[in-house]
């Protein structure tokens, strides 16, 4: 016998009533299937993972399942929900009051490891769009989880002034294959071959299209144009990742450039003049941080002032597929914490 549609229906139609979905419709969560994600765990479901300092809300092993079938998850993604979560948890601004910023910031979620083939996360062609259940179901669990368990929904607790496109859905699995450089995940301390998850908050992504040169000083500052952009700056220093196509990455490899060197490059020129910062109201910095307009008599405009204080600030990674010279810049929300969370071994 086929299911009932009217039955589903009046099932998603009782969680709209309540406010518990994210605009979309949901999976409602039955008790058998909540306890089916819970077996992939050896956790127990009363098990606090993540607590919101801001207003001092929990959410624990079971609340995060929940979240997860609501989002249309199968129950073997649950592990990587688990540990996605968990390396949001090690963001400063996601334990904060980062998810109730005005710029409404993203959980970019990456993938690394044999669980990207075993559950079939997306790595190439259209990363960063939709069309594979892994990647949207896993972010989208991460959202269900920030509003239902914390209580952040949008005019309520979340303070967005314009928000961001996709706000539940960035998660990719990086182009192992493809890339010339160790996974994000080798780079954040796990060993080689690991299944694990990175995440961070992001602010917005601005793609770079540059299939126009093979110089890779001139790829390089193509980039640093994007990174350097004056209407991103709000504080002294900025925080901004580098997703690289395959094909920039295996140029700038093949002419030498390992991760720490491409790294190093945007630290030293990543920056703009002190007469760019003025013409943008930029150039003076309060002691908070936060930059304003300067005082007249300031610095030479010629001097260049640089955004990127530490490697830290600057992760790269590679996904997407190699059929043109298109990466993405992704204006991260703080620091990352530089640390990656192994999928089945979340604590």
């Amino acid at each position: 016998m086929s299911p009932d549609p009217d039955v589903a229906q009046e099932a998603i139609e009782y969680c709209y009533e309540r406010d518990w979905t994210d605009g979309l419709p949901v999976v409602p969560a039955s008790r058998p299937r909540v306890d089916a994600f819970l077996a992939t765990t050896g956790r127990a479901p009363g098990e606090v993972i993540g607590r919101s300092e801001q207003f001092d809300r929990e959410c624990t092993v079971e609340q995060a399942a929940i979240s997860a079938v609501m989002a249309g998850c199968l129950p073997e993604y649950f592990p990587v929900v688990l540990a996605a979560w968990e390396a949001l948890m090690r963001d400063r601004a996601a334990r904060g009051g980062g998810w109730q910023s005005t710029s409404g910031p993203a959980p970019l979620l990456v993938v690394n490891g044999p669980v990207r083939a075993e559950l079939g996360f997306n790595c190439g062609g259209g990363v960063f769009g939709p069309g594979f259940r892994p990647n949207a179901t896993v972010a989208r669990a991460i959202g269900l989880i920030v509003r239902n368990a914390f209580g952040i929904r949008p005019g309520v607790l979340e303070q967005a002034t314009q928000g961001l496109p996709g706000r539940w859905s960035i998660c990719l699995g990086e182009n192992e294959e493809e890339s010339p450089w160790a996974p994000l995940a080798t780079e954040a301390g796990q060993p080689p071959d690991t299944s694990a998850v990175s995440a961070m908050l992001l602010r917005t992504c601005e793609f770079v299209d540059n299939r126009h040169t093979q110089d890779p000083e001139q790829i390089l500052h193509d980039f640093a144009d994007t990174i350097s952009r004056t209407g991103s700056l709000i504080f002294r220093d900025t925080s901004v990742g580098v997703v690289f196509s395959p094909e920039h990455a295996q140029l700038l490899a093949k002419a030498g450039y390992d991760r720490a060197d491409v790294q190093a490059w945007f630290l030293e020129h990543c920056g703009r003049t002190r007469a760019d910062l003025r013409r943008a109201g930029k150039d003076g910095v309060g002691e908070n941080g936060v930059r304003h307009a300067g005082e007249p008599g300031g610095p030479g405009d010629e001097e260049f002032e640089r955004f990127l204080p530490s490697t830290r600030h600057v992760p790269v990674l590679v996904a997407g597929s190699r059929n043109a010279a298109m990466s993405m810049v992704v204006r991260v929300f703080g620091v990352w914490s530089g640390e990656a969370v192994p999928v089945g071994g979340a604590r």
